[in-house]
């Protein structure tokens, strides 16, 4: 069976320079310290110990297949900023799972409870995000837990098997995660950035649960007309999509990498995972380079996960004996489907526009880049109680969620090429000023290194640039003269340019909105 890609469109996605810039993220992205290398052996690490212990203790394929997620889940989805927080989740982890699990089983052959109680736990699973990285993650176990009960097509009988793989799983991989190889407790605290806040409808989170429930509504109809054995396909695509993702652009772009990684796995499982049909040594083989591919490249590029997560599907439905052509096409069809509710969902119900949420990550980040600023410069001159690195990690953290903010801009397909280029060489000028800080940083751990009185007055500029931009005010930002010769001042004086020339990109005509306006 062949996927036909049509040419223009594969010319847009894969000759472009932002997907050119993406594959070279994926084979060359840097890895500093063998990060991403360690999360992901350390996954295939904690899986296979969770599915041997299912083994020992006699589960069968279901139960090995639900533990094996569930130790997925434990090391993908906790992401608490502390080891304590970390270990926390993880024990809450069966809490919610267990009970999702039984409700999941127990409505098995009533559709139309079994659909709402789903559509609920969708819902409350997206709403749980006002709580932080531990509400995300609880919220994605719940309905990952019901997803699996779909996919095995449990049944009460089996329950007692799937509570028992569920708690092993999660032990298993909490013994890999915190004893075994516990990595976390070697790297200091990284504060991760919450979504603008609001109240009621005006908070992301509340928005998105409703948009997140109608968008699966639509996908658990639909897919039901596709099949009534694999619907619940297009509802995890739906879901998915909405995860990390915080305005109308973010979802549309998900949805077509979603697409995109799949088109690419399916086409991949044709040539490892059908002929394999399921035999047991290759199959664990290729299972395990699935599960280090999805972790491996989840930081990177969502496409190339969602390949990942597409052949590690292939591979399971092998080992249950389905996996044909034909049902790698509905696949394929089914998140098609999901992608599709997404788009009506956060284009229709509730939108949140690209350029109110793009305008208030960029502000918090420039509202950083003064916060470290004035950290450094409070050491540089002799305070022992400053300290620049946490702001620093912030502010990673805050350029990370503005680069995935700003994508729908510089997307490929993006048919504004004004727009595209105002939105690269914003990024641009936002990573220079990271560039500026971590040297400004470095000099200021130096315990040589000696206050300047002129310091003080490039960290009065940079304040007085930052309320310049974050207050939309018409009046230009000063560029300094060239830099000095002293390594700090030098970063400062590199920090003001960026920041001046930041002021033309960040504004329309009329000064008073930023790039995604």
């Amino acid at each position: 069976m062949a996927l036909r890609i049509p040419r223009r469109l594969f010319c847009a996605v894969f000759r472009s320079p932002g997907r050119t810039a993406v594959l070279k993220r994926m084979f060359v992205a840097p890895d500093p310290g063998g990060a991403r290398l360690r999360f992901a052996a350390r996954a295939v690490l904690g899986i296979g110990l969770a599915v041997v212990v299912c083994g020992l203790a006699g589960h069968s394929l279901a139960g090995a297949v639900t533990g094996g997620l569930a130790a997925l889940l434990a090391l993908f989805t906790v992401a608490d900023p502390t080891v304590r927080g970390q270990a926390v989740t993880t024990a809450l982890l069966p809490a919610v799972g267990v009970p999702v699990l039984a409700v999941a089983a127990e409505l098995h052959d009533v559709p139309v409870a079994r659909d709402f109680a789903f559509l609920a736990v969708v819902g409350a699973g997206v709403y749980a995000r006002r709580w932080g990285p531990r509400g995300h993650s609880l919220g994605v176990f719940a309905f990952m837990t019901f997803f699996v009960a779909q996919f095995l097509h449990a049944t009460p009988a089996q329950l007692p098997e799937l509570y028992a793989a569920v708690l092993l799983s999660v032990l298993s991989a909490a013994a890999v995660r915190f004893g075994v190889w516990c990595y976390e407790r070697r790297l200091p605290p990284v504060a991760v950035p919450a979504p603008p806040a609001g109240t009621g409808l005006a908070r992301v989170t509340t928005r998105q649960a409703v948009q997140a429930t109608s968008g699966a509504a639509f996908a658990l109809v639909v897919g039901q007309l596709v099949s009534g054995q694999r619907w619940y396909w297009a509802v995890g695509a739906t879901w998915w999509i909405f995860v990390n993702t915080a305005s109308r652009g973010e979802t549309l772009v998900r949805g077509f990498r979603r697409v995109l990684g799949t088109v690419i796995g399916i086409c991949l499982g044709f040539l490892v995972a059908v002929p394999v049909d399921g035999a047991p040594v290759p199959t664990a083989v290729l299972v395990a380079v699935a599960v280090f591919g999805i972790f491996y490249t989840a930081a990177v590029s969502y496409t190339w996960m969602m390949l990942w997560v597409t052949v590690l599907a292939e591979s399971l439905y092998g080992l249950l004996g389905v996996l044909s052509p034909g049902l790698l096409a509905l696949r394929l069809a089914e998140t098609g489907v999901g992608a599709l509710g997404a788009a009506l969902a956060v284009a229709i119900v509730l939108p949140v526009t690209t350029h109110a949420t793009t305008d208030a990550w960029i502000q918090r980040a420039l509202r950083c880049v003064h916060a470290c600023t004035a950290e450094a410069a409070a050491r540089l001159a002799g305070s022992a109680t400053a300290d620049p690195a946490p702001r620093v990690a912030e502010l990673e953290q805050l350029l990370g969620r503005v680069r995935l903010s700003v994508a729908p801009l510089v997307h490929p397909l993006n048919p504004r090429p004004a727009r595209k280029a105002r939105a690269r060489r914003v990024l641009a000028l936002l990573d220079d000023c990271a560039r500026e800080i971590r040297g400004l940083v470095a000099i200021a751990a130096d315990p040589e290194a000696s206050h300047d009185a002129r310091l003080a007055a490039a960290c009065w500029r940079v304040e007085a640039a930052v309320e310049a931009l974050t207050a939309g005010r018409a009046e230009p930002v000063r560029r300094p003269a060239e830099s000095p010769a002293e390594p700090a001042l030098a970063h400062l004086h590199g920090l003001e340019r960026a920041l001046a020339d930041l002021a033309e990109p960040l504004r329309t005509p009329s000064g008073s909105r930023l790039v995604g306006a």
